[in-house]
């Protein structure tokens, strides 16, 4: 079989038509060009190449195989750059796992980035509850999570990405919602509140719970509901109050007014970034150094 080489030498003689200079643009001298098309025909069995008299042309078989040569050339050299663009992590694909929130606030930023800094790194989506993504990183179903804290175990790294406040939300009459109140947290005390459930979003209620424990306070927990967008659809009803993240602003929903809450301190919701610590995948690496860039730099 012919070797990478000998295709490299017959592509350069016939485009040049002239050993010499082939060789000069090879880095070699001329007898062991000759000697490579020479190897290349014999394995072919037929002449590339019309050396009758002083100039070299090429034969009908050299025109017929220079089109091919140049594409298994062609192949090569995108074959290469593909291993080293893998390793590099510009291409693959990384399983991306998100809670319900998330969507809400960073995932757009996060997936427009990796769409336009790293365009050859297929995502597949995921929208999952913070417990299941952290199983699903242990098993290798996730590539990468946006999960809420804390992280537990062994064997998975982790980085904050984000925080956010609470807002308080309530039905557009309710007297709260007036916009010369200014609202505390206080003013929750045994109030109609629709609260996040303790199984299926533990990291909101036992956020809630240690804010309405520090101010010595107890609403009346009418519902528990896992879903940010549930939770405000029973406040429009007017079955409630509610503490929400900020991120829900962008739901935008109708006869829900969202107001800055006195006597919450800081910014108590956190989202955290997790992965694997053995996992081998470079196209995650890529992914991950991305979005903590962008959390640096307060992007998301």
């Amino acid at each position: 079989m012919f070797t990478l080489s000998q295709l490299e030498s017959f592509v350069a003689v016939a485009e040049t038509l002239h050993y010499g200079r082939a060789a000069e643009r090879l880095s070699m001298t001329q007898p062991p060009l000759s000697r490579r098309i020479q190897l290349l025909e014999r394995e072919l069995g037929v002449h590339l190449f019309d050396r009758s008299g002083r100039s070299v042309r090429l034969t009908a078989a050299g025109q017929a195989f220079l089109g091919d040569a140049r594409r298994i050339l062609g192949l090569t050299e995108q074959a290469a750059l593909s291993v080293r663009r893998t390793l590099a992590g510009e291409i693959g694909t990384v399983a991306l796992g998100f809670t319900a929130s998330a969507a809400h606030s960073v995932l757009d930023g996060i997936v427009g980035a990796i769409h336009t800094e790293l365009p050859g790194v297929g995502l597949v989506l995921r929208e999952r509850v913070s417990g299941a993504q952290l199983e699903e990183l242990r098993s290798g179903e996730l590539d990468l999570g946006l999960v809420r804290p804390p992280v537990p175990g062994t064997g998975i790294a982790y980085r904050s990405l984000h925080r956010e406040s609470l807002l308080l939300a309530t039905p557009a009459d309710h007297p709260l919602a007036a916009p010369d109140r200014a609202p505390h947290v206080r003013d929750l005390d045994g109030e109609p509140f629709v609260m996040y459930s303790p199984a299926e979003a533990r990291y909101f209620y036992e956020v809630l719970v240690g804010v309405f424990r520090q101010v010595e306070i107890v609403p009346h927990y009418v519902h528990y509901l896992s879903q940010v967008h549930t939770i405000l659809a029973l406040v429009r009803a007017g079955l409630g109050l509610a503490l929400v993240p900020r991120a829900a602003e962008t739901l935008k929903l109708d006869g829900v007014v969202l107001r800055p809450l006195a006597g919450v301190e800081g910014e108590p919701v956190e989202l955290v970034a997790a992965w694997r610590a053995d996992d081998d995948n470079p196209a995650l690496y890529a992914v991950r150094d991305l979005v903590t860039g962008l959390a640096d730099r307060k992007a998301l």
